[in-house]
Parts: structure tokens; C-alpha cells; sequence
């Protein structure tokens, strides 16, 4: 659901047909794939950045990509797909490419980014179903491309590395079916360096850090812990999940939704290493950043980053677990003292969807350095 805006404004009001557009792909064809290693990809997309700090003093960023990785991470993107019918194609959109350059391409500084196109259930579909239409759309066909593309990641491409899965959204809950049914208790769990499955609710029994949706993989406490699981949902400090969110709030008895915060695995407050858009959350949003300093000098680079603007902590309240972000607002300093990422629909915000729009980019710092640190401590066990 990565941008629920164009579900309920955007996409143009039309009933999803029932078919899949497209057969099931063969992911020994690379043009079923938006990223993969070696070639000029969607992973090539600009990941400059322009550092702001408090002081208002602008220093560029640029990105270096890894010459020689020595892990992979497997990436499954959210909900973006604006095809017309209930599950997507396997035609590589802007939408998808848009998605890669926000959450997948800055992995690249440490890893092999692998990142299969796959037939998600579309924004389109989502729209007719939130608006109280009847759609066939596939679950299961989005599930059965992933894990096609695993399995042809793992034959081809992974000759016993260790393996970082990230995901977001929808992308994050089928990797975390992928999980449960093909990876916990079996050889190949060996290779999970840890998962990150950010923007979907992880089941844990309340107290503890594995038995819920996942019975063996706990969550991440330290960041030289491997085989474990990051995840969160995010929601502005002053504006927590109301009673109607779907997100930090699971069903079951004695269950609670996983929350680690990637500034702070062991828990407490800190500074987010966060990469923020300098055009907004995302394109298709309706929200757009003011200037990021008074002065309105405008941001060339693709990203923003503030030093310590953000900060981030894993809150239990109200019957909801969550990644809590307060910005840091001084308003003697010239830097802005606001981040746009709320989902909205013209001038109302959807409070109960929080911060999805941008869960990955409020910790994209931190969660590229944790990957590297936690396959740095997967090899050094190897040994």
C-alpha cells in the first residue's frame, strides 16, 4: 500500500477485470527482473543526497555503490502498480521503477540487490475494494511469483552467500509468508542473514520476540544478531494509530505487533539516519515539503537528509505497538521544521495509515548500515 492516495483519487474509477494480464513469469529472462546484479537496471537510478544541517549549511552526499558485495539482499516492493485489472503485469511501469529508486537502489552501497518484478495485487484493485466494489483479485498469484523468483535467486545467483530479505507493504507480508512456509526449519534458513519486513504487522506473543507469525526467527535486539527480524510501522509521536488502524495491532490472543527500531535495536530513543525525498513521500502523494531551509534554496539531489531532525522509539500504547517518530523542531534555526509522508486525500489526512508513505526512508540509513553489520557478524559465525 504504497501510496494509498492514488487508490482513492488518482486511479480512475473503473471495476478491475478478473484475468491477469500476463503469464507466469520466467525469472530466467532478465527482463523479469527490476534489479539484478551486472546490468544497468532500476537499481541505477540517482541516490545523491544533500545533507542540511541544523545551521542550515548544505554539504552533498553523493552514493557509492559496493564494488565488490559480499552479501545479497532480496528485495519485494509495496503496493504500487496502476494497472487496470486486479493483479499486475510483468511490464516494468514508472511506478515500479519510482519504488526501487526509493526503497531498494541505496542498498546497493553494501549488497547485490536482487529485486523481481511479480503480478502484486494493484492499486487499482485496492481502490474498488475500499470504495465497497466486488475483485478477483489473486493472492496467491503475487505469493507463488515471489517465491519463483527466490527459488530462481537461490539456483542461479546465491551459491551459499548470505542473504538479507527486505520488503515493504505488500512486499514485506509475502516475504514474510515466504518465511513461514519455505525457510524456517529448513537448510536454507542457514543463509538468512536477517529479514526486514517493514509496513506489515509481525504477530509475536506479547512480551516476546518470536512465536507468533514467525516460531523461529525472533526480532533483532543487537545489531550483530543474525537470523532474526526488523519491522515496524511508523506513526508521528503526536499522532498515534487511532482505534481504526490496520497497522501495530494483530488479532489473536496474547499477540502484539513486532516493533524494532534500527536506531536502537535494544530499545529507548534515537537519532534515525533517515533519507528523505526531497520532492515529497513519494511523486504520486498529494502532500509536497515546503522549503527545506527559510532561506528556499532549492534541493537538486533526489534525497534530504537533516541530522538530527528525527528521532524514532518503539511505543506500546493503546493496544498498538509502534515505530513512534518526533521531529525535532527548533524554530530558531533555518532549517524546516516539518516532514511531509502522512497519507492523505486532498486536504484530509488518513491518520490511521500514519507514516507508511515513507516507513522505509525514516530509517534508510540505519537499515543499510544494519544489513552490512549484521553479514558482516553472519560470516564471521560462518567461520
Amino acid at each position: 500500500m504504497f501510496s494509498i492516495a492514488l487508490i482513492l483519487a488518482a486511479v480512475a474509477p473503473q471495476a478491475a477485470t478478473a484475468a491477469s494480464p500476463s503469464p507466469s513469469p520466467d525469472y530466467r529472462d532478465a527482463s523479469a527482473w527490476l534489479c539484478r546484479p551486472g546490468s544497468r537496471d532500476a537499481c541505477a537510478q540517482d541516490q545523491g543526497a544533500t545533507v542540511i544541517a541544523a545551521d542550515g549549511t548544505r554539504t552533498a552526499a553523493p552514493f557509492k555503490p559496493a564494488t565488490d558485495p559480499k552479501f545479497d539482499c532480496f528485495y519485494v516492493y509495496p503496493t504500487v502498480s496502476t494497472d487496470p485489472t486486479p493483479n499486475s503485469d510483468m511490464t516494468a511501469d514508472l511506478a515500479e521503477r519510482r519504488v526501487i529508486q526509493f526503497q531498494a537502489a541505496r542498498f546497493g552501497s553494501v549488497c547485490r540487490v536482487f529485486a523481481p518484478l511479480y503480478r502484486q495485487i494493484t492499486l487499482t484493485a485496492l481502490r474498488t475494494v475500499m470504495t465497497g466494489g466486488a475483485v478477483a483479485m489473486d493472492r496467491a498469484m503475487a505469493y507463488d511469483d515471489v517465491k519463483l523468483a527466490w527459488d530462481d535467486y537461490l539456483k542461479r545467483d546465491n551459491d551459499g552467500r548470505g542473504v538479507v530479505l527486505v520488503g515493504h507493504s505488500q512486499g514485506a507480508g509475502l516475504l514474510k509468508q515466504l518465511l513461514a512456509r519455505e525457510i524456517e526449519g529448513k537448510p536454507v534458513a542457514a543463509r538468512i542473514v536477517s529479514a526486514m519486513l517493514i509496513g506489515t504487522n509481525v504477530a509475536v506473543p506479547a512480551g516476546k520476540d518470536v512465536g507468533g507469525d514467525l516460531k523461529i526467527m525472533p526480532l533483532c535486539r543487537t545489531a550483530d544478531q543474525v537470523g532474526c527480524v526488523v519491522t515496524y510501522v511508523s506513526f508521528r509521536a503526536d499522532a498515534p494509530p487511532p482505534a481504526n488502524s490496520r497497522f501495530g495491532k494483530v488479532d489473536g490472543a496474547g499477540l502484539t505487533a513486532g516493533c524494532t527500531n534500527p536506531a536502537a535495536l535494544a530499545g529507548g530513543k534515537a537519532i534515525a539516519d533517515a533519507y528523505l525525498s526531497s520532492g515529497g513521500a513519494i511523486a504520486s502523494t498529494a502532500a509536497a515539503p515546503g522549503p527545506w531551509t527559510s532561506d528556499g534554496a532549492p534541493v537538486t539531489t533526489p534525497f534530504v537528509k537533516a541530522p538530527g531532525l528525527l528521532s524514532t522509539e518503539c511505543v506500546s500504547a493503546g493496544g498498538f505497538t509502534y515505530l513512534a517518530v518526533t521531529t525535532n523542531a527548533d524554530a530558531s534555526d533555518p532549517r524546516t521544521d516539518s516532514i511531509v509522508g502522512d497519507v492523505t486525500v486532498g486536504p484530509t489526512i488518513l491518520k490511521d495509515w500514519g507514516l507508511h508513505l515513507i516507513d522505509m526512508n525514516l530509517a534508510m540509513g540505519d537499515l543499510v548500515t544494519l544489513a552490512d553489520r549484521q553479514a558482516k557478524a553472519w560470516r564471521a559465525q560462518r567461520k
